[in-house]
């Protein structure tokens, strides 16, 4: 073997060698691959399923490259076989494993929707608590209508409790996301989009924007906080004995646009803040009652 040919295998096993071991030793610091809850623990499983049956086209396609490049190479007199593109067990073996591959999928990934559907209510003895997300230019607003409290850019939740969000938008279409937690979903303007997660234990949890939205999009990173039922009850009470008031006119300051917002919190006395957001830019006659109840009407149980 040419000392060319070494040098570029050689370089090639090391790359994949590092990659293989990066990912082994650092794998925690990649959110996806370190959910934290049975939303983001099914994703995975998900994904992981299906790389792993993806190999068996992989892996046979990169070992044949590889077999190619070193029989047919420059100075080796390989086998000349100008008939074997009518091969027929060549044929059915290239044509049935990807279909059967491909099937196998397709019904993992059917069943799996339904699952995994982010307007189906998470089973659970706990009661569920619901938090309103406003996608905001360029940050990130969460209102908790039961506690009557709001916060900008960071939120805390009780662990081991169904959150369900609502998630509207009133700036360009954004997508909410915390990937140890779950997948992203959209928010927009005149809509309400459903996402139930739940986190198995304590933590802090960093969510971003997943959807470019203009110059701020960079800094639109929040924190979700998973802490204790106690600590959560706690934390309540401190935001509400807080001087901020989130009214109409601290919201309209609030929602223009600007950049690397810091974490604040406001006592919210406006009922209703959220469902004015949402209806402003919604066609006369329609309401957030009729929206709430097409999107219920949308969670099958499963």
């Amino acid at each position: 073997m040419k000392t060319k040919h070494k040098t570029i295998i050689t370089a090639i096993i090391l790359v994949l060698v590092i990659l293989i071991g990066y990912i082994i030793l650092h794998g925690a610091n990649f959110q996806v691959l370190n959910p934290a809850g049975q939303i983001a623990s099914k994703q995975m499983d998900l994904m992981i399923f299906a790389a792993l049956l993806s190999l068996i086209v992989v892996i046979p396609v990169f070992i044949m490259a590889f077999t190619f490049l070193w029989k047919y190479r420059e100075g080796k007199h390989a086998k000349y076989s100008p008939n074997l593109d009518s091969n027929i067990f060549a044929e059915i073996t290239w044509w049935t494993i990807p279909t059967i591959l491909i099937v196998i999928l397709s019904v993992v990934t059917w069943i799996s929707t339904h699952q995994l559907d982010p307007f189906k209510p998470i089973a659970s003895s706990t009661k569920p608590m619901t938090i309103q997300v406003i996608a905001l230019e360029w940050k990130w607003l969460f209102i908790y209508p039961e506690q009557n409290i709001a916060t900008v850019n960071s939120f805390n939740f009780p662990e081991k409790t169904p959150i369900k969000f609502e998630i509207t938008g009133d700036a360009p279409m954004n997508s909410f996301w915390i990937p140890q937690l779950g997948g992203q979903i959209y928010a927009m303007s005149g809509m309400v989009t459903n996402l139930n997660l739940e986190a198995s234990g304590t933590g802090s949890y960093s969510g971003s924007s997943a959807n470019l939205s203009g110059k701020g999009f960079s800094g639109m990173k929040f924190k979700a906080n998973s802490m204790s039922r106690v600590d959560f009850d706690e934390w309540v009470k401190t935001v509400k004995q807080m001087p901020n008031n989130l009214t109409t006119t601290e919201y309209n300051q609030l929602s223009r646009p600007s950049e690397n917002n810091p974490a604040s919190s406001y006592a919210t006395k406006q009922a209703g803040l959220f469902e004015s957001v949402v209806e402003k830019y919604m066609p006369y006659g329609h309401n957030m009652d009729n929206m709430r109840s097409k999107n219920d009407s949308q969670t099958v149980d499963y």
